[in-house]
């Protein structure tokens, strides 16, 4: 039996949702990257960041290969750079609607209508 769309939909976001995995992921946009360089820019236990590679290799959106000792990751293809960008700009809509929210807040307080 398949998997509905929208449980398909939900597992992908289950997947990203956790914010080492996002930043693995924004980082890898800029290119690959050894363990090494991911370490030193996520500041999390060498196992954790080992278990969210392992989790995001498997789901088939980053890629790694062995360069000599090193293992170097990358992401797998330009869609899920696209799917960041839009999350980016969602956000930036959703807090933007925000502000405009706050700030008649603000003016309400301060009496004036």
């Amino acid at each position: 039996m398949s998997v509905p769309l929208y449980e398909a939909k939900a597992e992908l976001f289950r997947l990203l949702g956790h914010p080492v995995r996002i930043r693995v992921l924004e980082l890898l946009t800029e290119g690959p990257m050894p363990v090494r360089d991911l370490l030193a820019a996520i500041e999390v236990e060498p196992t954790g960041l080992s278990q969210h590679l392992a989790v995001l290799r498997r789901s088939g959106m980053v890629s790694a290969h062995r360069d000599g000792s090193t293992v170097v990751y990358a992401l797998a293809g330009g869609d899920v750079a696209n799917l960041l960008r839009a999350a980016r700009t969602l956000l930036t809509q959703m807090l933007t609607g925000q502000h405009e929210l706050l700030n008649e807040l603000l003016k309400a307080e301060a009496g004036t209508p």
